[in-house]
Protein backbone atom coordinates (compact mmCIF):
# COMPACT_ATOMS: atom_id res chain seq x y z
CA UNK A 1 0.00 0.00 0.00
CA UNK A 2 1.43 3.31 -1.17
CA UNK A 3 1.84 6.17 1.74
CA UNK A 4 -0.81 9.02 0.88
CA UNK A 5 1.46 11.97 -0.12
CA UNK A 6 1.89 14.17 2.47
CA UNK A 7 -0.50 17.39 3.12
CA UNK A 8 0.24 21.31 2.91
CA UNK A 9 1.11 22.47 6.53
CA UNK A 10 -2.00 24.71 6.77
CA UNK A 11 -4.22 21.57 6.59
CA UNK A 12 -2.34 18.40 8.44
CA UNK A 13 -2.98 19.75 12.02
CA UNK A 14 -7.05 20.72 11.62
CA UNK A 15 -9.99 20.31 10.05
CA UNK A 16 -10.11 21.98 6.81
CA UNK A 17 -12.68 22.66 3.85
CA UNK A 18 -13.02 20.86 0.35
CA UNK A 19 -12.23 24.63 -1.67
CA UNK A 20 -9.32 25.15 0.68
CA UNK A 21 -7.94 21.88 0.11
CA UNK A 22 -9.01 22.67 -4.06
CA UNK A 23 -7.01 26.31 -3.48
CA UNK A 24 -3.50 24.54 -2.33
CA UNK A 25 -3.96 21.89 -4.94
CA UNK A 26 -4.89 19.19 -3.11
CA UNK A 27 -6.48 16.17 -5.63
CA UNK A 28 -10.25 14.74 -4.69
CA UNK A 29 -8.67 11.43 -4.48
CA UNK A 30 -6.41 12.60 -2.03
CA UNK A 31 -9.11 13.31 0.65
CA UNK A 32 -10.48 9.50 0.43
CA UNK A 33 -7.07 8.36 2.08
CA UNK A 34 -7.70 6.49 5.43
CA UNK A 35 -5.35 9.22 7.11
CA UNK A 36 -8.66 11.82 6.89
CA UNK A 37 -11.82 11.81 7.81
CA UNK A 38 -14.83 13.22 6.11
CA UNK A 39 -16.90 15.22 8.78
CA UNK A 40 -20.05 16.32 6.23
CA UNK A 41 -20.73 17.96 3.11
CA UNK A 42 -17.31 20.13 2.31
CA UNK A 43 -15.31 19.74 5.75
CA UNK A 44 -12.84 17.31 6.26
CA UNK A 45 -9.88 16.59 9.10
CA UNK A 46 -6.75 14.36 9.97
CA UNK A 47 -7.96 10.89 11.22
CA UNK A 48 -5.58 11.14 14.32
CA UNK A 49 -7.30 15.03 15.32
CA UNK A 50 -7.75 15.91 19.04
CA UNK A 51 -10.97 17.92 19.02
CA UNK A 52 -10.51 22.10 19.96
CA UNK A 53 -13.22 23.97 19.74
CA UNK A 54 -12.25 27.18 18.29
CA UNK A 55 -10.75 25.45 15.64
CA UNK A 56 -13.73 23.22 14.06
CA UNK A 57 -15.93 26.14 15.06
CA UNK A 58 -13.68 28.07 12.47
CA UNK A 59 -13.74 25.24 9.55
CA UNK A 60 -17.55 24.94 10.41
CA UNK A 61 -18.09 28.74 9.53
CA UNK A 62 -15.63 28.53 6.07
CA UNK A 63 -17.53 25.90 4.81
CA UNK A 64 -21.51 27.47 5.83
CA UNK A 65 -21.75 30.87 3.97
CA UNK A 66 -24.46 33.05 5.84
CA UNK A 67 -24.29 31.25 8.96
CA UNK A 68 -22.69 31.99 12.00
CA UNK A 69 -21.17 30.43 15.38
CA UNK A 70 -24.55 30.56 18.71
CA UNK A 71 -25.32 30.21 21.42
CA UNK A 72 -23.31 27.44 24.02
CA UNK A 73 -20.26 27.46 21.31
CA UNK A 74 -20.17 31.38 20.92
CA UNK A 75 -20.29 31.87 24.99
CA UNK A 76 -17.57 29.50 25.18
CA UNK A 77 -15.60 31.34 22.10
CA UNK A 78 -16.42 34.76 23.78
CA UNK A 79 -14.87 33.14 27.37
CA UNK A 80 -18.65 34.23 29.00
CA UNK A 81 -19.85 32.98 32.37
CA UNK A 82 -21.65 29.41 31.82
CA UNK A 83 -22.55 27.55 34.53
CA UNK A 84 -20.53 24.26 35.16
CA UNK A 85 -22.45 21.88 33.37
CA UNK A 86 -21.52 24.16 30.16
CA UNK A 87 -18.49 25.29 30.59
CA UNK A 88 -16.60 22.35 29.00
CA UNK A 89 -19.22 21.86 26.40
CA UNK A 90 -18.21 20.98 22.97
CA UNK A 91 -21.45 21.53 21.35
CA UNK A 92 -20.94 22.89 17.93
CA UNK A 93 -24.28 25.64 17.44
CA UNK A 94 -24.84 26.83 14.03
CA UNK A 95 -27.20 29.82 13.40
CA UNK A 96 -28.43 31.11 10.22
CA UNK A 97 -31.35 33.49 9.08
CA UNK A 98 -34.87 31.98 8.39
CA UNK A 99 -34.59 33.22 4.65
CA UNK A 100 -31.96 30.49 4.32
CA UNK A 101 -32.00 26.62 3.98
CA UNK A 102 -31.86 24.78 7.44
CA UNK A 103 -28.19 23.61 8.06
CA UNK A 104 -28.31 20.18 8.16
CA UNK A 105 -24.75 18.42 9.49
CA UNK A 106 -23.75 15.68 11.21
CA UNK A 107 -22.79 16.76 14.91
CA UNK A 108 -23.99 19.98 14.66
CA UNK A 109 -26.95 21.92 16.75
CA UNK A 110 -28.68 24.03 13.56
CA UNK A 111 -30.91 27.01 14.64
CA UNK A 112 -32.40 28.86 12.09
CA UNK A 113 -33.33 32.67 13.46
CA UNK A 114 -34.11 36.29 12.86
CA UNK A 115 -31.00 38.87 13.55
CA UNK A 116 -29.83 41.63 12.48
CA UNK A 117 -26.25 42.55 11.36
CA UNK A 118 -25.60 44.26 14.83
CA UNK A 119 -25.93 40.99 16.24
CA UNK A 120 -23.76 38.89 14.20
CA UNK A 121 -20.16 39.88 14.22
CA UNK A 122 -16.48 38.74 12.90
CA UNK A 123 -13.71 37.56 15.53
CA UNK A 124 -10.83 35.70 14.65
CA UNK A 125 -11.87 34.85 10.92
CA UNK A 126 -15.11 33.50 12.47
CA UNK A 127 -19.03 34.56 12.32
CA UNK A 128 -20.30 34.87 15.27
CA UNK A 129 -23.08 35.90 17.43
CA UNK A 130 -22.18 38.77 19.46
CA UNK A 131 -21.79 38.49 23.64
CA UNK A 132 -25.25 39.81 23.89
CA UNK A 133 -27.03 38.06 21.13
CA UNK A 134 -25.28 35.10 22.45
CA UNK A 135 -26.88 36.15 26.39
CA UNK A 136 -30.25 36.07 24.32
CA UNK A 137 -30.25 33.07 22.05
CA UNK A 138 -29.06 31.44 25.61
CA UNK A 139 -32.37 32.91 27.82
CA UNK A 140 -34.19 30.08 26.82
CA UNK A 141 -31.66 27.07 28.20
CA UNK A 142 -30.09 28.62 31.18
CA UNK A 143 -31.64 28.99 34.38
CA UNK A 144 -32.98 32.28 35.82
CA UNK A 145 -29.61 33.05 38.14
CA UNK A 146 -27.57 31.76 35.61
CA UNK A 147 -28.92 33.74 32.86
CA UNK A 148 -28.41 37.33 35.10
CA UNK A 149 -24.57 36.06 36.20
CA UNK A 150 -23.67 35.97 32.15
CA UNK A 151 -25.89 38.99 32.01
CA UNK A 152 -24.03 40.44 35.34
CA UNK A 153 -20.38 40.49 33.29
CA UNK A 154 -22.07 41.88 30.03
CA UNK A 155 -22.64 45.21 31.64
CA UNK A 156 -19.83 45.12 34.55
CA UNK A 157 -17.64 47.88 33.76
CA UNK A 158 -13.95 46.71 33.06
CA UNK A 159 -10.84 47.85 34.91
CA UNK A 160 -8.68 49.06 32.10
CA UNK A 161 -5.32 48.33 33.63
CA UNK A 162 -6.16 44.76 33.90
CA UNK A 163 -8.24 44.14 30.68
CA UNK A 164 -7.42 46.41 28.27
CA UNK A 165 -11.11 47.82 27.95
CA UNK A 166 -12.75 50.57 29.17
CA UNK A 167 -16.03 50.12 28.27
CA UNK A 168 -18.47 47.36 29.28
CA UNK A 169 -19.73 45.10 26.50
CA UNK A 170 -23.13 46.19 26.71
CA UNK A 171 -25.73 48.49 28.62
CA UNK A 172 -28.85 47.12 30.44
CA UNK A 173 -30.27 49.88 27.99
CA UNK A 174 -28.68 48.19 25.25
CA UNK A 175 -29.97 45.03 26.44
CA UNK A 176 -33.26 45.74 26.46
CA UNK A 177 -33.46 47.46 23.13
CA UNK A 178 -32.08 43.77 22.04
CA UNK A 179 -34.73 41.87 24.00
CA UNK A 180 -37.43 44.35 22.61
CA UNK A 181 -36.22 43.74 18.91
CA UNK A 182 -37.58 40.00 19.31
CA UNK A 183 -40.53 39.74 21.66
CA UNK A 184 -41.58 36.17 20.04
CA UNK A 185 -38.01 34.30 20.64
CA UNK A 186 -38.08 31.35 22.77
CA UNK A 187 -36.75 32.60 26.44
CA UNK A 188 -37.57 36.25 25.77
CA UNK A 189 -39.58 35.68 28.91
CA UNK A 190 -36.85 35.10 30.69
CA UNK A 191 -34.33 37.26 29.70
CA UNK A 192 -36.77 40.08 30.21
CA UNK A 193 -37.50 38.72 33.91
CA UNK A 194 -33.34 38.66 33.93
CA UNK A 195 -33.00 42.50 33.13
CA UNK A 196 -35.07 43.30 36.11
CA UNK A 197 -32.12 41.75 38.93
CA UNK A 198 -29.32 42.55 36.98
CA UNK A 199 -26.68 45.00 38.00
CA UNK A 200 -24.06 47.01 36.98
CA UNK A 201 -20.65 46.06 39.20
CA UNK A 202 -20.84 42.55 40.11
CA UNK A 203 -17.27 41.43 39.12
CA UNK A 204 -17.78 37.33 39.25
CA UNK A 205 -20.48 34.97 39.47
CA UNK A 206 -20.54 34.56 43.43
CA UNK A 207 -21.28 38.02 43.42
CA UNK A 208 -24.07 38.23 41.70
CA UNK A 209 -25.17 35.22 42.94
CA UNK A 210 -24.84 36.69 46.57
CA UNK A 211 -26.78 39.88 45.82
CA UNK A 212 -29.94 37.43 44.42
CA UNK A 213 -29.53 35.11 48.08
CA UNK A 214 -29.92 38.60 49.87
CA UNK A 215 -32.42 39.28 47.63
CA UNK A 216 -34.48 36.07 48.21
CA UNK A 217 -33.96 36.71 52.12
CA UNK A 218 -35.64 40.33 51.38
CA UNK A 219 -32.90 41.94 52.32
CA UNK A 220 -32.20 45.58 51.21
CA UNK A 221 -30.15 45.51 48.32
CA UNK A 222 -26.74 46.22 48.84
CA UNK A 223 -24.41 48.61 47.07
CA UNK A 224 -21.67 46.93 44.83
CA UNK A 225 -18.14 47.97 43.99
CA UNK A 226 -18.74 50.18 47.49
CA UNK A 227 -15.50 52.88 47.93
CA UNK A 228 -14.66 53.34 51.29
CA UNK A 229 -13.95 56.77 50.28
CA UNK A 230 -15.95 57.45 47.05
CA UNK A 231 -14.42 60.86 46.30
CA UNK A 232 -10.51 59.04 46.21
CA UNK A 233 -10.04 56.73 42.62
CA UNK A 234 -7.58 54.96 44.62
CA UNK A 235 -10.02 53.83 47.42
CA UNK A 236 -10.15 50.75 48.64
CA UNK A 237 -13.34 49.14 47.72
CA UNK A 238 -15.70 46.43 48.91
CA UNK A 239 -17.24 43.70 46.61
CA UNK A 240 -20.90 44.43 48.15
CA UNK A 241 -22.32 45.88 51.02
CA UNK A 242 -24.05 48.62 53.05
CA UNK A 243 -22.30 51.75 53.47
CA UNK A 244 -25.09 53.24 56.29
CA UNK A 245 -24.73 49.53 58.52
CA UNK A 246 -20.50 50.25 57.44
CA UNK A 247 -20.57 46.65 56.47
CA UNK A 248 -18.29 45.46 53.55
CA UNK A 249 -18.43 42.36 51.86
CA UNK A 250 -15.83 40.37 50.13
CA UNK A 251 -15.91 37.44 47.88
CA UNK A 252 -12.18 35.97 47.77
CA UNK A 253 -12.41 33.39 45.24
CA UNK A 254 -9.42 30.93 44.03
CA UNK A 255 -7.02 33.84 43.01
CA UNK A 256 -7.06 35.13 46.78
CA UNK A 257 -4.70 31.87 48.01
CA UNK A 258 -1.82 33.24 46.11
CA UNK A 259 0.19 34.96 48.77
CA UNK A 260 0.29 38.74 46.95
CA UNK A 261 -3.55 38.98 46.33
CA UNK A 262 -3.59 37.77 50.56
CA UNK A 263 -0.96 40.68 51.32
CA UNK A 264 -3.60 43.08 49.30
CA UNK A 265 -6.81 41.74 50.77
CA UNK A 266 -5.49 42.08 54.02
CA UNK A 267 -4.20 46.13 53.46
CA UNK A 268 -8.17 46.67 52.29
CA UNK A 269 -9.62 45.22 55.11
CA UNK A 270 -7.67 46.90 57.34
CA UNK A 271 -8.23 49.99 55.95
CA UNK A 272 -12.42 49.44 56.46
CA UNK A 273 -11.75 48.24 59.80
CA UNK A 274 -9.80 51.12 60.80
CA UNK A 275 -12.48 53.18 59.63
CA UNK A 276 -15.64 51.22 61.78
CA UNK A 277 -16.32 49.26 58.85
CA UNK A 278 -17.11 45.12 59.89
CA UNK A 279 -15.94 43.01 57.08
CA UNK A 280 -17.73 39.94 55.88
CA UNK A 281 -15.15 37.59 53.65
CA UNK A 282 -16.74 35.29 51.86
CA UNK A 283 -15.04 32.01 50.26
CA UNK A 284 -16.15 29.30 48.27
CA UNK A 285 -17.63 27.13 50.98
CA UNK A 286 -20.07 29.65 51.17
CA UNK A 287 -20.80 29.47 47.92
CA UNK A 288 -21.46 25.97 47.78
CA UNK A 289 -24.08 26.28 50.31
CA UNK A 290 -25.92 28.80 48.67
CA UNK A 291 -24.46 31.72 51.31
CA UNK A 292 -27.72 30.60 53.45
CA UNK A 293 -25.18 30.82 56.70
CA UNK A 294 -23.83 33.85 55.03
CA UNK A 295 -27.33 35.84 54.65
CA UNK A 296 -27.86 34.80 58.16
CA UNK A 297 -25.28 36.50 59.17
CA UNK A 298 -25.67 39.85 57.41
CA UNK A 299 -29.24 39.72 58.47
CA UNK A 300 -28.58 40.01 62.06
CA UNK A 301 -25.99 42.91 61.38
CA UNK A 302 -28.16 44.73 59.80
CA UNK A 303 -30.86 44.20 62.51
CA UNK A 304 -27.91 44.89 65.60
CA UNK A 305 -25.11 46.56 63.96
CA UNK A 306 -22.18 43.76 65.12
CA UNK A 307 -22.14 40.03 64.09
CA UNK A 308 -21.12 37.67 67.74
CA UNK A 309 -22.57 34.45 65.87
CA UNK A 310 -20.02 31.56 66.55
CA UNK A 311 -20.41 31.12 62.84
CA UNK A 312 -18.41 34.45 62.30
CA UNK A 313 -15.03 33.56 63.58
CA UNK A 314 -12.37 32.74 61.04
CA UNK A 315 -13.86 35.10 58.54
CA UNK A 316 -15.48 38.30 60.12
CA UNK A 317 -13.76 40.96 61.28
CA UNK A 318 -15.25 43.74 63.17
CA UNK A 319 -12.23 46.17 63.58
Amino acid sequence: MHRPIDLPPLLAGAPFTFTAAQALGVKASRLRASDLAHVSRGLYRPAGWSFDLETAARALSEVSPGAWISHVTAARLHCQLLPPWLSDSTELHLSKPKSLPQVRRKGVIAHSVIATGEEIECVGGIRISTRSRTWLDLARRLSLTDLICLGDQIIRVPRAQFEGRSEPFDTLDGLRALVGRHPNLQGVVRAREALELMRVGADSAPESMLRLALADAHLPEPDLQIALRPDEVASPTADLGYRHHRLAIQYDGGHHLLDAQQFSDRRRDKAFESAGWTVLVLKSEDLAEGFERAVGLIKRHLRTGWVDHPFAAGFVSTG
